[in-house]
Parts: C-alpha cells; sequence; structure tokens
C-alpha cells in the first residue's frame, strides 16, 4: 500500500532471527501494515536513516551494528525521531535503562506474543501521528518548543529521548501542579500500558539531563501521587512577595 492513511502504518522489522522475522513480518502483513526487513544492524540503520517509517521494530543483538548502536546513531547522528520498539532477551532494569537511554521508546521481552507487539506498535504510531501544536513551554530556566523540539535549559541545548520530550510537554503543560503515573500512561500509551518500569526508566534518564547538571531540581516526585515539574526556588520567592 503507498497510501500511508490507507494502512495501519509502515513498519522497519530488523531481526537477525528468520522465524521470529517472518512470524511477525507475516502477521502484520495480514493486519494491514506494509514491512520493510533488514537482517543486521548496518542494513536497518541506512533504511531508517534513508525512508520516513511510522515504527522501528528492533532486535538489540544484531550482526554488523548491535541494536543499541543503531538506535543512538539514529538519534544522534540521523536526526530521525522514529519510534523505536525494541526486542531484548535481557530484562533486568539496568538493560532497559540502557535501552532507554539509548533512545528507544518502548521494549518487549523474548518470548512475546505477536499481538502485543502489535498492541505496542498502534500505541506508538498513534502517539507519533497526534497533531502537535506549535507552543513554546517555559518552567523555571527550561524551555521546550514542540514545533522544533528544541530543549534548553540556562540556555544550554539538551537532548533527550522521543518519549522524554512528550513527557516533559505533558508536565511543562500541567505545572505547577502533580499529574499521577496513571494520566502519564495513558497519555503517552493510550490503553496498552508498559510494565511498572518503562515509565521510572524514562523518568531516571529525563533527570539525569534536565536536573543533573544543573544546581537545583525541576523534576519532583511526589510521593503516592505523582510528578510535578516546577522551579520551587521561583515559587518560595513569589509566596513570600505576595
Amino acid at each position: 500500500m503507498s497510501n500511508r492513511d490507507e494502512q495501519a502504518g509502515l513498519v522497519l522489522l530488523v531481526e537477525d532471527n528468520r522465524q521470529i522475522a517472518e512470524m511477525v513480518g507475516e502477521f502484520l502483513e495480514r493486519r494491514g501494515y506494509s514491512v520493510d526487513y533488514a537482517a543486521d544492524g548496518v542494513s536497518g540503520l541506512h533504511l531508517a536513516v534513508s525512508n520516513s517509517y511510522d515504527v522501528v521494530v528492533l532486535d538489540l543483538m544484531l550482526p554488523g551494528m548491535d541494536g543499541l548502536d543503531v538506535c543512538r546513531k539514529l538519534r544522534k547522528d540521523g536526526k530521525k525521531s522514529t519510534p523505536v520498539l525494541m526486542l531484548t532477551a535481557r530484562d533486568t532494569l539496568e538493560d532497559k535503562l540502557v535501552g532507554l537511554e539509548a533512545g528507544a521508546d518502548d521494549y518487549l521481552v523474548k518470548p512475546f506474543e505477536v499481538r502485543e507487539l502489535e498492541a505496542r506498535l498502534r500505541a506508538l504510531i498513534r502517539r507519533d501521528r497526534r497533531q502537535v501544536s506549535s507552543e513554546v513551554l517555559t518552567v523555571g530556566d527550561m524551555t521546550l518548543d514542540t514545533a522544533t523540539l528544541r530543549l534548553t535549559r540556562g540556555g544550554q541545548e539538551l537532548t533527550v529521548s522521543p518519549i522524554g520530550l512528550k513527557l516533559l510537554a505533558i508536565l511543562m503543560r500541567e505545572s505547577p501542579r502533580v499529574v499521577s503515573r496513571r494520566d502519564i500512561e495513558r497519555e503517552i500509551w493510550g490503553d496498552t500500558l508498559p510494565d511498572s518500569d518503562t515509565l521510572r526508566s524514562h523518568l531516571y534518564n529525563l533527570r539525569r539531563v534536565i536536573d543533573k547538571p544543573f544546581d537545583r531540581p525541576l523534576l519532583h516526585t511526589i510521593h503516592s501521587a505523582g510528578y510535578r515539574l516546577a522551579d520551587l526556588d521561583s515559587e518560595v520567592a513569589a509566596s513570600q512577595t505576595a
């Protein structure tokens, strides 16, 4: 199908296991997706950079170049924000953090049900296709331009993952109010909620970029309530002058 509006989505599948690739590819095509395929990291990166896909399904262990390097190069060198669903046999929190830090949006642990993979793809595609209004959001000394996706703090340009940008946009629009974990997850992933580590991992990586290098934190965890993005120093100063 050449018209993207008539298809479920254009998917790049990068997987060196032929049996898994055929199972996933045939299932997705029956469900209305168009699927391109690569069996190694170098070919997968070339296709991902050269074409406009709705989502990339990327295996972690690949010949030539592993999935982490493919994802990093796609984000940093290719400047592509295409959603990436990483397939991995590693299910520790540390492994998930590394994958998300490399730029993956979501991950699925092998072995997996192909129907769950499709549900994850649908959620990523739906999120990415949403119309993004053009606005400039500011909290403290941090600014996000939602049209250009340019993020700065204290005049310094910052680089975060596509999910990280989505998280920031949600929290910045609601600032200084608290946003619940459930509301954040549903806004990003819809009805296909990830496991409990996914949001925590994204927030951990986000803090490393937007807070750790600076004197005061902007991202705050409110126990049993959720998260808020706020410049507490400015709030205190404003309350004292009120």
